[in-house]
């Protein structure tokens, strides 16, 4: 019989600790705080509430697709699939009244249709806790199918008739429109992002809704959420850690969007293209553990509550799960606690003659432990652990809670271009704390600065940044691609070093220019600058990229006709122009000029970006530097 029904679940059973109830199609868990019900053997969560509120899931969706854990996956060739990790096997792992934790897993077969893998999904509640936490463990057997991951996530689809207001940063929170609206909108120039044209609200006409508008670096997705009023109730995603994510700390990712649905990304292709698919070899084992994370609930009591106030709490709440982790209640054997982690510690010094005679700190710097690769290769890292931190003043960092294995020492450091790589590679044991030495990071730099255009800081923030078309009523930024042919209507943009200011005068995207409908024409901007004495050998351009998206830059010198000096070639599907983002996946190309190419006063560098399949076709500059010869 059922004895578990969608009228009935709430969170007001008598507080007697965590308890678990179960019938044959749904089992139910709470504490007396908070409540979850999934469906058996699957584990979609079906429902959540919170101190006897209603249901905060939507409840119209199918029970199944309400709150669960999926990836986008294809065979290579064939066509993105996604796979629900929809259980086939229920287990209790532990029940008594601190804790329960449930276990729904699935062994992969070859005559199976789902992606080729192992799945241990876990939801655990404990004694008091105002939430609950959820995690899979993720296994892929030698000799099994080669197929690829396009996205893995968790998510939550929130009831929009009680959450309104949503919050992913101090800067971006705002009272939301509703889907309804978005359904009524117009398409703008992809599907993602809508116009908002009749809003039930009249305030949100004219403004654009588009899901990338939320995205953030992995290093700041700690908690993002939705607030709803009457009751005042907040639902919050809190990311305790991000070593388990793929892509490393400047990794963009999705957070929330209108629905309103709930995200934590472990691993996407967005904001990096391709290069970031996690692509399985067929004799190749694999095993992962994704999260836990915390699905936080709280509330307001006071009526007309302020939402920020929830926002506030929630950071509160985020601030404390990263203190607890590694988290001590995983049962899984998978997880590595803290008692089996290792630690590195070091100084990382910087070597760079022209700024110093001496090393110096590298200070704000971020270091970190990914699977041994080439210098930088933690940009497209995708299956294993990362661990990162950042450098005080004095360049002394601390990575703590290291799972045990192999590392590369990875760092990248604020004001000087390339990556650094130790000489040696790390190898973290359980309970070890390894002083690092020799951690002296030399930038790539060839001659004396001649002069410099930006900072080098992997983004094209500081570069000149449009108001947006006056034709949208922005709450962000939609369309400033867009605003390159405004403020440049006939000819290229030109700058002249020593006149120009790169906070004013270089835009910061170079894309085509549109010259018709869904008609564009490659773009060539000018580097104007005087050269007194002409020094024999070999000049260098560094040219630092901080996103690039089916582009192609040519560099020619004095002579915009001649054969280029040189081309990156086609690069890049970060897509992060479109998607509202001022950094993608990081690039850096040091180019040699001869100094036959160069003459005694004003000098012109063209740079050509010659891609023009669409708006969207460009690069954004993170830093360019000429250097004199050696």
């Amino acid at each position: 019989k059922r004895l578990i029904q969608d009228n009935i679940i709430r969170a007001d059973l008598p507080s007697l600790g965590v308890q678990l109830l179960q019938d044959d199609e749904h089992v139910v868990i709470s504490n007396g705080i908070v409540s979850i019900r999934l469906t058996v053997p699957g584990g979609s969560v079906t429902n959540i509430t919170y101190k006897g509120s209603d249901n905060v899931l939507f409840p119209e969706n199918n029970e199944a697709d309400r709150g669960h854990w999926d990836i986008v996956w294809n065979k290579t060739a064939h066509a993105d699939q996604t796979d629900n990790f929809v259980g086939t096997n229920y287990k209790v792992i532990m029940q008594n009244e601190n804790q329960t934790e449930i276990s729904f897993t699935r062994t992969w077969t070859f005559n199976s249709t789902k992606a080729p893998l192992n799945v241990d999904k876990r939801y655990v509640m404990l004694k008091d806790s105002p939430g609950f936490y959820t995690y899979v463990v993720l296994e892929r057997l030698p000799g099994w199918p080669v197929f690829y991951i396009q996205e893995g996530r968790v998510l939550f689809k929130l009831d929009e008739n009680m959450f309104q207001y949503m919050a992913v940063s101090d800067a971006r929170q705002r009272f939301m429109p509703k889907n309804q609206d978005r359904r009524n909108g117009q398409v703008l120039g992809y599907k993602e992002a809508v116009l908002i044209t009749n809003a039930t609200n009249p305030a949100f006409n004219g403004e654009v809704d588009d899901k990338y508008l939320y995205s953030n670096d992995n290093k700041d997705i700690k908690v993002h959420g939705w607030v709803g009023s009457n009751p005042s109730l907040g639902f919050w995603m809190i990311t305790p850690s991000n070593e388990f994510r793929t892509g490393g700390p400047l990794k963009q990712d999705l957070t929330t969007h209108l629905g309103p649905t709930v995200l934590h990304y472990f691993t996407s292709t967005h904001y990096a293209g391709e290069v970031l698919a996690i692509k399985f070899k067929t004799e190749e084992y694999w095993k992962k553990v994704i999260g836990p994370v915390y699905i936080y609930l709280n509330s307001n009591d006071s009526a007309n509550a302020d939402p920020s106030l929830l926002w506030i709490d929630a950071k509160q709440r985020m601030e404390k799960e990263e203190a607890s982790w590694p988290y001590e209640f995983a049962l899984s054997e998978d997880f590595v606690k803290s008692n089996q982690r290792g630690a590195l510690n070091g100084q990382l010094l910087v070597r760079d003659w022209f700024v110093s005679k001496q090393d110096v700190p590298g200070a704000s710097a971020y270091v970190g432990l990914a699977l041994p690769g080439e210098a930088g290769s933690w940009h497209y890292e995708n299956k294993g652990y990362q661990f990162w931190t950042k450098t005080d003043e004095n360049g002394s960092f601390s990575i703590k809670n290291v799972i045990p294995g192999n590392y590369s020492l990875f760092a990248w450091v604020p004001g000087f271009v390339g990556d650094y790589k130790h000489a040696s590679n790390i190898t973290i044991t359980p309970g070890s704390n390894i002083q690092a030495t020799n951690v002296v990071f030399v930038p790539p730099r060839n001659g004396s600065t001649l002069w410099e255009i930006g900072i080098p800081d992997r983004t094209a923030a500081e570069f000149f940044i449009p108001d947006p078309s006056p034709t949208y009523k922005m709450w962000r930024q939609y369309g400033l691609w867009a605003r390159y042919k405004d403020i440049h209507p006939v000819t290229d943009q030109v700058y002249t070093v020593g006149l120009s200011d790169y906070k004013r005068d270089w835009f910061f995207a170079h894309v085509p220019r549109n010259v018709g409908p869904k008609l564009y024409n490659a773009t060539t901007w000018q580097i104007i600058f005087e050269i007194k004495n002409i020094t024999k050998g070999s000049y260098t351009l560094q040219l630092a990229l901080a996103s690039a998206n089916g582009a192609e830059v040519q560099v020619r010198v004095n002579n915009p006709e001649s054969e280029e000096l040189f081309t990156t070639g086609g690069i890049g599907k970060d897509n992060t122009i479109a998607r509202h983002g001022i950094h993608g996946r990081y690039h850096l190309y040091s180019i040699g000029i001869a100094d036959t190419h160069l003459v005694v006063g004003n000098n012109t560098i063209f740079l050509t970006q010659t891609r023009k399949l669409s708006p969207f076709s460009g690069v954004m500059y993170d830093y360019l530097r000429l250097e004199g010869p050696a």
